[in-house]
């Protein structure tokens, strides 16, 4: 298969004017990536595929956001909206050129698989003309169903032309097609609008193919993988499954979810071994979890990497460009954002740790907070290895705090505060030249206080 040619059309005109958004409708999240991004990824990749999306007018953010995911994507427009055979041959230009294999997809159908496009392709390698794609529906009101003799399919009949008979098949059409590219154009363009609606369908193929003697066939797969999106109801319903998909995979791939259905995952997470995830925590996107880390309930992450034997909450909210090295504890109602927390850092209470660098085995006091906001611009807070920060202590950026440092609690530290320093109040005392290893004896008894 990999040594056929493909081009991947994906159809994504449509305003989705029954989401009651003005956001486009391929443009709608599941599991943190847009319907389109998950059509784009499941789509052929790699040596001799190529990938056009056709889009509405004025949607130059959909244009945008299929070549984030596929810089190789093309775009073409569909001026008017005239059907999905006209909308397919709005690529003409991407069309013409010729491949082996045609694909057509759907923008607002996030739940299909590569493995479903490879499935499709396989007849045309064997001399097919087309493949359509199908499923076996619960309820099959209001879709096409498939006319087959034998394994041929000879017609797909819209529910409003199909017979008693006709409307009690529950092999239904999915939209999805695959076409010999060598033959697509004439396929293509010998379709017709004499219908009600004057419109060109793409369904029409199969009886063109069929007049000429050539071949079409069906591959079925499940209802959930071919749910269109077309109402935020359908939305979440396909929301729900795509859940159900990444926690199966996370499980198998050795993650413990201790309550799966109340963990919410991004289809970009990704996991290392012996990762346990507690009940009711919400993952976004861009989140990466190393070996043994532990995510205690009612914590939401989102562009984080976590490192390995890490612990997470409960109660924490790690927000982009949060970095935690190996055995980094975060505790409960604390939050950190484009913070840089190394190896064995301790924030465990009611912190909030922002713009900031923390060196390793440091320990940040409960309540303690990092001021990086002026009211004007984001300042950075750098604090050392193996520095004490008390509780309840303001540190103002821009700020730097030295390894081995002992901020008292209660502070509020507006100036640097060098190496194996003692701050105190607010920096009415800093006591510098090993200053703080002789607070550290005198109040511990020549013991460093636990971190």
């Amino acid at each position: 298969m990999t040594a056929r040619s493909s081009l991947t059309i994906v159809l994504a005109a449509g305003e989705g004017t029954r989401m009651r958004s003005s956001l486009p409708k391929v443009l709608h999240p599941v599991a943190h990536q847009t319907l389109l991004a998950h059509v784009l990824a499941a789509a052929p990749k790699g040596t001799g595929t190529s990938l056009a999306v056709v889009i509405g007018p004025d949607h130059q953010a959909v244009a945008d956001e299929a070549r984030r995911i596929r810089p190789d994507a093309l775009t073409f427009v569909q001026a008017e909206r005239l059907g999905t055979a006209h909308a397919v041959l709005a690529a003409r230009e991407a069309i013409a050129p010729g491949v082996d294999d045609l694909l057509i997809a759907f923008g607002d159908t996030p739940l299909i698989s590569a493995e479903t496009f490879a499935r499709l392709r396989a007849p045309l390698a064997k001399g097919a003309a087309i493949a359509a794609l199908g499923f076996r529906a619960t309820d099959p009101t209001g879709y096409g169903r498939f006319i087959v003799e034998g394994d041929r399919l000879v017609a797909i009949r819209e529910q409003a032309d199909a017979s008693e008979e006709e409307r009690k098949i529950d092999l239904c059409n999915a939209g999805v097609m695959a076409i010999d590219g060598r033959r697509a154009l004439d396929i293509l363009g010998q379709i017709g609008n004499a219908n009600s609606k004057g419109e060109y369908y793409l369904t029409d193929a199969v009886g063109i193919v069929r007049k000429q003697g050539w071949e079409s066939v069906v591959i079925e797969t499940s209802e959930d993988e071919v749910r269109g999106i077309n109402t935020k109801a359908q939305l979440a319903e396909a929301e729900a499954v795509m859940q159900t998909r990444l926690r199966k995979a996370a499980m198998e791939a050795g993650v413990t979810l201790i309550a799966p259905e109340t963990v919410y995952l991004s289809a970009d997470t990704v996991f290392g071994k012996d990762v346990t995830i507690e009940p009711f925590v919400v993952i976004g996107p861009g989140v990466s979890i190393a070996d043994g880390t532990v995510i205690h309930s009612f914590s939401h992450i989102v562009e984080t990497t976590l490192g390995k034997k890490v612990s997470i909450g409960p109660y924490a909210r790690l927000r982009p460009g949060t970095s935690l090295g190996d055995g980094a504890r975060i505790g409960n109602f604390v939050e950190t954002k484009a913070a840089t927390l190394e190896a064995g850092v301790k924030v465990n209470h009611l912190s909030y740790i922002g713009d900031a660098t923390v060196g390793a085995n440091s320990n940040i006091g409960a309540g303690t907070i990092t001021c990086n906001y002026d009211g004007f611009k984001k300042h950075k807070t750098v604090i050392g290895q193996g520095a004490f920060v008390g509780t309840n202590s303001s540190l103002v950026a821009p700020v730097k705090i030295g390894n081995g440092a002992y901020i008292g609690s209660g502070s509020v530290i507006t100036r640097d505060v060098p190496d194996d320093a003692m701050a105190l109040e607010r920096n009415q005392q800093t006591v510098r030249e090993g200053g703080a290893t002789r607070y550290r004896e005198m109040k511990t008894g020549g013991k460093k206080p636990e971190k």
